[in-house]
């Protein structure tokens, strides 16, 4: 016992061994949960093949060259005596700089112990120059350029897996909220831990919100309108206007089905419908199924023609107008992008005054990250496992698309909610990052493979729908190209090569921050800025050398392009149209059903909301 240190009483003792004992049955459950959901799964079985490829061909790479690896070596050597020496300088009182220090912006070695206590120091320095050598020796190797990317992504996974950060010992602000709730935290986190995994379908999704704080058309999802048409994919919402007057040609809004659609109406503050609706469009919008087992066969084509068409012929019946301007996000501008090419080849292009798509991949030259280890074995493990299932989980795709962001959107969630065992704090943002949607088999399968896998939309007649070859060059509807520069699922030096294709007139924006924040991204918080460029030169490093940069949104410049080309023809405003005023009567009201549709009740995981 060290001087000064009083030893535990009885009672503190019969304490933590009570919790001991609890902490311990928590994880016996744990451990039960975790072999009763150990599975073989052709699509996991296909990725941890290609892992296990991608690191032998970096072992094999690595021990050709036999001077990269004693320089690797000499290096670790090295760094370890330096650390050593640090280490006793500093226990000696000496004011030592550390050997290396988190890059700027990585959140996760914050808490001032990282550099005040020289064992977590040492911890932290420890890991980052273990980081940076394998980052640099992956650099080093002689693979290919795909090769070598996939290698990095999982090597990336890999070595933040190990951060100290994520274990209870090397993680400061974990031991002292263990010791202060003495391990009532680890308890609550647990228990936490298996909650969240009999929620998750492959891997694990973590709670990153309190969703009981949340309801779709209650306090998200909440500008007034209603479903005035609905077929098997999809519901159709008429929005009410709020101004006296409208602009004659309708607004039909076409979102992903990734996720869904109220990322566009989330707040009122922050809602991008309302502010259309507010600027005197008469808004409607795409609300997509959430698809199960029985939507297996939908197709490509199939989305086209139950989605923009269907409700582009809903709109002529609800207004009277046979043309529409169209406004879609991410994938959601993709199928856009092919309905126009499609309406185009069927000389029914004139529907279209307008295509507006927003963080749009249309040529797939570089699909970031998603792309980089979508091989053909991993492709043909998905495809194997949506062929037997019907549908691919969205609570698999939203497992990989936060691995993209694996510290921002995993390890800091993990750390939060199983270690310190806090409870997420509401985050509207975040509860529709976890509201999913599954993707039918004929569809997804059909996407990844023509799209990412064989950019085929890019070549003139690469893609047939319905026995209509399309071809994005022949499109002379006027285009506006939003992107944004920090996107890391359709990144901008990609989206760009889409807005070159189309024949008719182009305009590209770029904005500021990221897939989400960049888009919505109201006028009155006057954030993050846009750059405009007349030019649309061959190549996006030469748009951008001459771009103007603006400060605010870029919502007010997209109204000033659409009202002053005349694809509204703001002189000829109409009466304000309500919804049920035309040939469409009334279904439910907005934001109606399909949207309400939660993964686990598609699943018949619990009961649906009517069974309920």
């Amino acid at each position: 016992m060290q001087p000064g240190v009083q030893a535990p009483t009885q009672a503190e003792l019969e304490a933590w061994n009570a919790q001991l004992q609890q902490i311990g049955e928590e994880y016996r459950h744990l451990m039960g949960d975790l072999l009763e959901r150990m599975v073989p799964s052709d699509a996991a079985d296909s990725v941890y093949g290609d892992m296990r490829e991608s690191f032998q061909a970096a072992a094999e790479s690595l021990m050709s060259n036999p001077p990269q690896l004693w320089q690797t070596q000499a290096r670790l050597m090295q760094d370890q005596v330096q650390l050593w020496q640090n280490g006793l300088r500093a226990m000696a009182g000496e004011q030592v700089e550390p050997l290396v220090t988190p890059n700027k912006g990585d959140r996760r070695f914050k808490d001032e112990a990282w550099t005040s206590d020289p064992y977590y120091l040492a911890i932290m320095q420890q890991y980052l120059l273990f980081s940076r050598l394998v980052e640099e020796l992956i650099d080093g190797l002689d693979l290919p350029t795909e090769q070598k990317s996939r290698l990095g992504f999982y090597a990336r996974q890999m070595v933040n897996a190990m951060s100290p950060t994520n274990f209870v010992a090397t993680n400061p602000e974990v031991m002292r909220k263990t010791l202060e709730t003495r391990g009532q935290n680890l308890v609550d986190g647990l228990a936490r831990l298996r909650q969240d995994l009999s929620n998750s379908a492959e891997g694990l999704n973590v709670s990153m919100t309190d969703r009981s704080a949340f309801e779709v058309g209650k306090n998200i999802a909440v500008t007034p309108g209603s479903v005035v048409y609905e077929n098997e994919l999809i519901q159709l919402v008429q929005y009410a206007p709020t101004t006296e007057q409208v602009y004659k040609t309708p607004l039909l809004v076409v979102p992903p089905w990734i996720n869904k659609y109220y990322i566009l109406d989330l707040r009122e503050d922050n809602s991008f419908v309302k502010w259309l609706v507010g600027q005197g469009h008469s808004v409607f919008l795409i609300s997509w199924r959430n698809p199960g087992p029985a939507q297996r066969d939908l197709t490509w084509a199939d989305y086209m023609q139950l989605g923009p068409i269907a409700a582009i012929e809903a709109i002529e019946q609800a207004t009277g107008e046979k043309s529409v301007n169209l406004l879609s996000y991410c994938v959601g501008g993709t199928l856009a992008a092919s309905t126009v090419a499609y309406l185009t080849s069927t000389r029914r292009g004139r529907r279209i005054k307008s295509a507006t798509y927003m963080t749009t991949l249309q040529d797939f030259r570089d699909p970031g990250e998603i792309g980089t280890f979508l091989s053909e074995p991993v492709l043909e493990g998905i495809e194997a496992k949506m062929e037997r299932d019907g549908y691919l989980d969205g609570r698999v795709m939203a497992f990989s698309f936060n691995l993209l962001r694996e510290n921002d959107l995993f390890w800091s969630f993990y750390i939060s909610n199983y270690l310190k065992g806090d409870v997420p704090a509401p985050f509207d943002l975040l509860y529709w990052n976890t509201d999913g949607t599954n993707l039918p088999a004929a569809t997804h399968g059909w996407y990844l493979r023509h799209m990412y896998m064989e950019n085929r939309l890019v070549e003139p007649g690469g893609i047939e729908l319905d026995g209509v070859k399309i071809d994005l060059r022949k499109i002379s509807t006027p285009s506006y190209f939003l992107s944004t520069r920090e996107d890391h699922i359709a990144k901008w030096n990609s989206t760009y090569y889409g807005a070159l294709l189309p024949k008719g007139p182009v305009t590209f924006v770029l904005g500021g921050s990221g897939h989400i924040a960049g888009v919505v991204n109201p006028p009155h918080k006057n954030k993050y800025g846009y750059w405009t460029n007349d030019s649309l030169p061959e190549t996006h490093e030469e748009w951008l050398a001459g771009a103007e940069q603006h400060e605010g949104s870029w919502w007010p410049h997209w109204q000033a392009w659409v009202t002053d080309n005349g694809y509204v023809d703001a002189k000829k405003m109409v009466a304000a149209r309500q919804p049920g005023d035309g040939e469409l009567s009334i279904i439910e009201p907005a934001p109606g059903r399909y949207v309400r549709m939660t993964i686990p009740e598609v699943l018949g995981e619990i009961p649906t909301s009517s069974e309920a």
